[in-house]
């Protein structure tokens, strides 16, 4: 794949960079060496390889899902203004 003039600029709009046209010529330069070395890596055969995520064997820790915390809804709504059957009232803003 190659890239051209008109996708150099296209692609500076959209990455919102000013780009003169002196530069245009190096992007691309630049642009086509970065899609030659992604274009290599079809080459290698990955056939077999699991993905991963960490270059380590690891093991995701994991706890127990539970409530830890509440019982007492007296306590939690004790410090706000306006409460109503251990509830926040809040003022309504659609009419």
């Amino acid at each position: 794949m190659s890239v051209d003039e008109k996708t150099v600029r296209r692609i500076a709009h959209l990455a919102r960079i000013a780009v003169t046209d002196a530069e245009v010529p190096h992007l691309q330069g630049e642009l086509n060496a970065i899609l030659s070395f992604v274009e290599q890596l079809n080459e290698v055969n990955v056939e077999g390889v699991e993905p991963m995520t960490s270059v380590t064997p690891m093991v995701m820790k994991k706890r127990q899902d539970g409530v830890t915390d509440g019982g007492y809804p007296e306590k939690i709504v004790q410090n706000a203004p306006a409460t109503e059957d251990n509830f926040f009232l809040v003022p309504k803003v659609v009419e």
